[in-house]
């Protein structure tokens, strides 16, 4: 598994092309419990990061497939 800096990068990535590419999915990144944490002190490693990437990764392939992106379409 990739180490927090990297896994950094590909949230940052991962979120600048959905801005650019997915712009009606964007405003639901700010909706992800993952952005906002109801503990004082929450707990952001590599673990929770790693999951949090994987569900923008996930968000994207479902998105695309309901909305049949990435097959000629855009």
């Amino acid at each position: 598994m990739s180490d927090l800096k990297t896994i950094l990068r590909e949230i940052i990535e991962m979120t600048i092309m959905i801005e650019r590419d997915y712009p009606e999915v964007y405003g639901y990144l700010d909706e992800d419990p993952m952005t906002i944490p109801d503990i004082e002190k929450p707990n952001m490693g590599r673990k929770v990061m790693q999951e949090y990437l994987d569900d923008l990764k996930e968000l994207v392939k479902q998105y695309s497939k309901t909305h049949k992106i990435g097959q000629g379409h855009r």
